[in-house]
């Protein structure tokens, strides 16, 4: 029984972000990923939120938001489940996504293939969980989006747009 305990606990969790980061590796990264996910840092647009001079306002927002799973592929693709907040609501929302990384722990080939609904958090990391490895596991979560309890987007009002790196309403050539 002793061995079997030792053996469990030397065991890396595989969907822990601290099995392929250290923490200050974590903390630029998931600062490169709320650049994605989060509102444009003011004065910024789409194309220049990535610019040094927008940073520190990623970087202060940067504690309200948790890498709560996190799986490298045998590809490179790295996915993610990622917890953030939900303006000055004391819910939270789940962001599920994959990317490739790029130099200097900067994702490419960004995508948020689902968000949450706002939830309290301990709804939002028990229904993030479950929708991350499903999405590992089956490649999309095209079954899941139905359930407005656990997916809010992408849905008939709103899907990611991988150009522009935002939700969007869907067009004529989107749905085709």
């Amino acid at each position: 029984m002793s061995i079997c305990l030792i053996a469990l606990s030397c065991t890396k969790d595989k969907y822990n972000v601290n099995t392929y980061f250290d923490k200050t590796q974590q903390d630029t990264l998931l600062t490169n990923i709320i650049t994605y996910i989060y509102r444009k840092a003011p004065q910024s647009s789409n194309e220049t939120k990535f610019q040094p001079q927008f940073r520190k306002f990623y970087l202060a927002v940067l504690p309200k938001f948790s890498i709560q799973n996190y799986y490298i592929a045998p590809d490179s693709t790295h996915y993610f489940f990622v917890i953030r907040p939900v303006g000055n609501l004391p819910y939270r929302r789940g962001v599920v996504g994959r990317y490739k990384l790029g130099k200097n722990l900067r994702p490419t080939d960004f995508e948020e293939i689902v968000n949450t609904p706002h939830l309290e958090e301990k709804l939002v990391k028990e229904r993030g969980r479950f929708l991350f490895t499903e999405f590992i596991r089956n490649g999309n979560l095209d079954k899941y989006l139905p359930m407005k309890h656990y997916v809010e987007w992408p849905d008939a009002n709103l899907i990611y747009d991988k150009k522009l790196n935002e939700w969007v309403a869907p067009t004529h050539e989107s749905i085709q």
